[in-house]
């Protein structure tokens, strides 16, 4: 579902944020991305959903390349940023129809998702609010809505469950391996350690901007936790 071949984004001074990074993301597998800040996720993920160009490596993305074909990529992806960046001047159900209008969703199927969703999430009654009236965890939530309303082959997030209440991530967490069950795949950076051990089936380790390890979960940790891997691997 998605493939990164030999991804690298250098910046000025000849900083390399990504080196020779490559990743690949099956089908049914929710695929847990972490390290340091700085360590050159974001710099990927925005690679991946077409955010930041890029000259060095491939990205694919359901056999589309991000490069040539990025309303194909785009057509079947949905990215959540760790900070979404709303149009606070819409209400949340317009904005929602907005995205609605966006991937061409019929009304019915729009409004059975919408209220599907923000009913989960608890927000239904806020949704003709203006959305410069929520809060950051309220933002995150319609973020979320917005990115399921066209039924994505792959979800990206970055950083997801940051701001999110306890109930509202259990949701999250739920209607993620409800995706990946019915074939859509997930990749998502994350600090919390637990969370990506007991969600995650596969997880990659950037350091620096390298990948220094990438597997099954079973493979990375061999039977200790995810945390005594990454710190171990951190030092190496």
């Amino acid at each position: 579902m998605l493939e990164i071949k030999n991804y690298s984004k250098t910046y000025g001074e000849g900083k390399k944020a990504a080196d020779n990074v490559s990743i690949t993301v099956e089908s049914g597998d929710i695929f847990g991305f972490i390290g340091h800040n700085g360590a050159g996720k974001s710099t990927t993920i925005r690679a991946v959903v077409g955010v930041l160009d890029f000259t060095e490596g491939e990205i694919f993305i359901d056999g589309h390349s991000v490069k040539d074909e990025p309303v194909a990529c785009k057509k079947v992806t949905a990215y959540i940023p760790d900070n979404p960046d709303l149009y606070e001047n819409l209400t949340g159900i317009q904005y929602l129809n907005f995205i609605a209008d966006v991937f061409d969703i019929s009304v019915a199927d729009r409004e059975e998702r919408i209220k599907k969703y923000a009913d989960m999430f608890e927000i239904t009654d806020s949704l003709g609010d203006m959305i410069s009236s929520y809060s950051h965890g309220m933002k995150q939530k319609v973020a979320i809505i917005s990115a399921l309303i066209h039924e994505p082959k792959l979800m990206v997030l970055d950083e997801p469950f940051v701001g999110l209440d306890p109930k509202a991530s259990f949701t999250l967490k739920e209607i993620m391996r409800g995706m990946c069950r019915n074939g859509a795949a997930i990749f998502f950076s994350t600090h919390v350690l637990d969370v990506a051990e007991k969600l995650c089936n596969k997880v990659a380790i950037i350091r620096k901007g390298r990948i220094i390890a990438t597997g099954t979960m079973e493979e990375i940790t061999e039977g200790h936790s995810l945390e005594e891997t990454f710190l171990e691997a951190d030092h190496e």
